[in-house]
């Protein structure tokens, strides 16, 4: 937040500079940005969380997962802004971080969720006791902890592991993944710029090898001499002994 409102100073600076209001413009130096967050859901694991949640949660929890919206600008939505026959949500400028209006699409087993519930009228997604119920259903998928905590004015349960805000993460994440151009998945996501799209983009260690994988495939049917069915299989390793490298038996 604070590099965001330097980058915002030095560009008005640099205005007042062009514009010959200023005679120089001083250096502003940004702070190292933090690290940024890991978390995000294959749907495996997503399927088990939503099936721990109240059923009254799912739809917005379905949502933030796939169309990666921020949770601020989801429970504004109003139902005259839904077209299921479209399959969009259009969201309005004033209700976006970035003042801009867009549409976001919506996957088929949202639709099916929006189309039972009634009356469709005021916000679409209800978030009562989102935290607690969030904190409970991720406790129940392995993906968090909750301890109690006793003591003082009153008890309360202590949580860390999976955020809300970690949907995002997955949606932008999920969306590589399909092949989405990126700026196609910015337009849904809503980000405006590429580095801090980029650090929601998160790349597995997983993802790093399926794309060697994909890399060796595409090669096997160019190079002559090249077997798709071996760039598929690991190597075994080598064994080493003193003195000597033996090749590992098959190589």
């Amino acid at each position: 937040m604070v590099n965001r409102s330097l980058q915002c100073l030095r560009r008005l600076l640099n205005i007042a500079h062009e514009d010959g209001k200023l005679a120089s413009v001083p250096k502003i130096r940004l702070l190292k940005e933090p690290s940024a967050r890991k978390g995000f859901l294959e749907l495996g694991k997503f399927q088990e969380l939503l099936g721990a949640l109240p059923a009254y949660l799912r739809p917005l929890i379905v949502f933030l997962y796939y169309c990666g919206v921020r949770k601020g600008e989801a429970l504004q939505i109003q139902w005259s802004q839904v077209d299921l026959d479209a399959r969009l949500i259009r969201l309005e400028e004033e209700q976006t971080k970035s003042g801009e209006p867009r549409v976001v699409p919506l996957p088929s087993v949202l639709i099916m969720m929006l189309c039972g519930i009634e009356p469709k009228s005021g916000p679409v997604f209800d978030s009562s006791n989102l935290r607690t119920e969030w904190e409970k259903a991720c406790a129940a998928a392995g993906l968090g902890t909750r301890t109690l905590v006793e003591g003082g004015e009153y008890d309360y349960h202590k949580y860390e592991g999976l955020l809300v805000h970690d949907l995002r993460r997955s949606a932008v994440r999920n969306l590589r993944l399909a092949g989405i151009p990126e700026n196609v998945a910015m337009k849904i996501s809503g980000h405006k710029t590429r580095d801090v799209f980029d650090r929601y983009n998160i790349v597995s260690t997983d993802d790093v090898s399926a794309a060697m994988r994909k890399l060796e495939t595409g090669a096997a049917k160019t190079l002559p001499g090249v077997s798709a069915k071996l760039v598929q299989k690991a190597p075994r390793a080598a064994k080493r002994v003193p003195g000597k490298l033996l090749k590992a038996k098959g190589a």
